[in-house]
């Protein structure tokens, strides 16, 4: 039974917890102090002990661990990859701990959580900008994780943050990111900036990105041993060779790209990991974009297929800023400069200058893989040869039957390489691709005029 004892002009309870002292193996008892009278204060100890028989009860000790400890242990629990659990940490420390950190965990009520919420929403960032929607919709899934491990840690009865699917207030309107059509002059001209500010690398690399859908980190570390011409021949997975080697081998003549790895950080170092959600993949090359891989690997003996402007590590350089901005958004001509360095490192170049593509200016790489999935939906492919060649698995049913078949990726790389001839056929009489910071490995311009000759002769009707 609990016991009551005046405390000043007020009143307290005390209760057992249902606990022991471990060493001493003496009862431990909660209270509570505050009340006005002792009635009042008696029934909330029934109360207690009430829930306590019930195996409703969190003892006042557990909850009242501060949230700044708890978030110090909790991320220790998560079996998440490497980059996620620093995205975790980075967001308990700066958002998280900022704001609970003194409170207790037991202490935290669903109406305050709302107006942190609220609070969040239209707070600003370091550099004055409104936190993004999908930020805070992720800091929230961090803070409804965590308050669902305090009650499976019993530290709290249940959480303070309301299921997912209840909503409150006004609706409110998702805001998506306002996309265009990817169309191959746009795609064209990033190639050709690319050429012109970055060489032969970044022609490919653009075309490539634009033709397989890959991610960033995954062109970034393409290794020579997984792209054509040299893979499936040098994979050095015996039985991957051997059943790639009999799919894309010289018998089908299909020229294609595995997709083994992605380059990212772990404590500061740079390695290789598998593609994000494991979804390494093979993806069959349209015939054009085959031959320019042809030519680029035999351009150099590195590593790595795509290499920096200095011959370095893509991975290395902040290449949404020194080089995707300049290709997509344009730069005026540069002239020689007397000793310097660039702003993104290595010696100062002078550049011709080249447009900016209207579409794509201010815009993300990463849409050109958005719009390789909308090519591939306009060329009529199955979902299950669609999502595949995306990296994503299809649920249900129809992804435990169906399965990608020869045939699918056969369709791909020929719709693919459809619409690069039936582009480059309607290009004008004496056309020619810009030109390069350096010289050029190979003869790009041959090459260039021979696709549009070739392309003219085979849909001589685009061409007209």
């Amino acid at each position: 039974m609990p016991f009551t004892e005046r405390r000043g002009n007020k009143w307290r309870v005390r209760w057992w917890s249902g606990k022991l002292d471990p060493e001493s193996g003496k009862k431990l008892y909660d209270s509570k102090s505050g009340f006005d009278d002792e009635p009042e204060a008696y029934n909330y100890g029934l109360d207690q002990e009430s829930a306590l028989r019930n195996d409703r009860y969190i003892s006042r000790r557990d909850g009242a661990v501060l949230m700044k400890d708890y978030c110090r242990t909790w991320p220790d629990s998560l079996n998440v990859g490497h980059l996620r659990e620093q995205a975790i940490r980075s967001m308990l420390r700066l958002y998280i701990v900022e704001r609970w950190g003194e409170v207790a965990v037991a202490d935290i009520k669903t109406s305050m959580f709302r107006a942190w919420e609220k609070q969040l929403r239209t707070q600003e960032n370091e550099r004055g900008k409104l936190l993004g929607k999908a930020y805070v919709d992720e800091i929230i899934g961090v803070f409804r994780m965590l308050m669902d491990d305090a009650v499976t840690d019993e530290m709290r009865a249940s959480s303070p943050v309301p299921a997912v699917n209840r909503r409150r207030g006004r609706y409110v309107k998702k805001a998506r990111e306002k996309k265009r059509e990817m169309v191959m002059e746009d795609v064209l001209q990033l190639a050709s900036n690319a050429l012109t500010y970055w060489g032969f690398p970044g022609f490919v690399f653009i075309l490539t990105k634009a033709f397989t859908g890959m991610r960033p980190a995954e062109l970034y570390a393409l290794r020579r041993e997984y792209c054509h011409p040299a893979w499936p021949t040098a994979d050095p997975d015996k039985d991957q060779r051997r059943e790639a080697a009999a799919r894309y081998g010289a018998v089908h003549g299909l020229p294609a790209i595995r997709v083994e790895h992605q380059h990212q950080r772990e404590k500061g170092a740079l390695g290789l990991f598998p593609p994000k959600y494991e979804s390494q993949r093979s993806l069959a090359l349209p015939a054009f974009l085959a031959e320019l891989h042809e030519m680029l690997a035999a351009s150099h003996g590195g590593e790595f297929v795509f290499t920096s402007i200095e011959g370095g590590l893509l991975a290395n350089a902040n290449f949404s800023y020194h080089y995707w901005r300049r290709i997509a958004d344009g730069q005026d001509p540069t002239p020689p400069k007397q000793g310097g360095k660039a702003r993104g490192g290595g010696s100062w170049r002078p550049l011709p200058g080249w447009p900016a593509v209207e579409a794509w200016a201010g815009k993300r790489l990463y849409l050109l893989r958005h719009g390789h999935k909308s090519w591939l939906d306009e060329d009529g492919h199955s979902r299950i040869a669609t999502e595949s060649r995306m990296g994503h698995e299809v649920a249900g049913v129809e992804g435990l039957y169906s399965m990608v078949t020869l045939g699918m990726e056969k369709q791909i790389a020929a719709t693919l390489q459809q619409r690069w001839e039936k582009f480059v056929s309607q290009l004008p009489d004496g056309w020619e691709l810009p030109p390069s910071p350096t010289p050029l490995p190979v003869d790009l311009q041959g090459w260039m005029k021979r696709q549009v000759k070739e392309a003219k002769e085979a849909w001589p009707q685009s061409g007209s």
